[in-house]
């Protein structure tokens, strides 16, 4: 993994993965899938996710004002179902049930998920109380970021260059997924 400067950050959610968010606070750590993650500003970095408030990550979340957001790779589309699929309030082994591991991200300690193509620290906004309070929306500022150079170099995505199983996952509904296709490129318009 390389580190990724947070100008660019956001770059790693504009494509629109499947993630895996992650919460710590007070010894217990858990990871969940999400569909529903995006960028929201490019200088300071910052996220948006949905969790839901009675999900045991939305807990920690809110316990600990800290999340990390993790995309899995193609090669990780069973955990991310077991993930997304089991409760973590109902099975504190969850992590070593849907063999995910994990190491905790230097800055705030939240579980970073092993194999995924990228990682975002983030520090949730104290100023989205009022907005996450009756949703199940976290603002988030990306405090650091990382992605793996084979197919995240120079600020950009490259997966036409690497394995299919280095390929971002997509959800589209019932446990379906797809995989990030083929590039397309368009010609830029002209004063737009």
């Amino acid at each position: 993994m390389q580190t990724v400067e947070l100008k660019h950050a956001y770059r790693l959610l504009n494509h629109g993965p499947t993630v895996l968010v992650g919460s710590a606070h007070a010894g217990k750590t858990n990871v969940m899938a999400a569909a529903w993650a995006m960028p929201l500003d490019f200088d300071t970095p910052k996220i948006a996710v949905v969790v839901d408030k009675a999900t045991l990550t939305r807990e920690l979340i809110d316990a600990s004002g800290v999340l990390s957001i993790n995309v899995p790779t193609v090669a990780l589309k069973d955990q991310v179902m077991a993930a997304g699929g089991m409760s973590g309030k109902d099975h504190p082994d969850k992590l070593a049930r849907c063999k995910i591991s994990t190491q905790a991200a230097a800055h705030t300690g939240v579980p970073l998920v092993h194999g995924c193509i990228a990682q975002l620290e983030c520090r949730v906004l104290p100023a989205t109380t009022h907005v996450a309070g009756p949703h199940d929306l976290i603002l988030a500022e990306v405090i650091a970021a990382w992605a793996d150079e084979r197919v995240f170099t120079a600020g950009r995505w490259h997966f036409e260059n690497a394995p299919p199983e280095l390929r971002s996952l997509h959800h589209v509904a019932g446990g379906h997924f797809y995989a990030i296709g083929e590039p397309v490129s368009a010609l830029p318009v002209a004063n737009a």
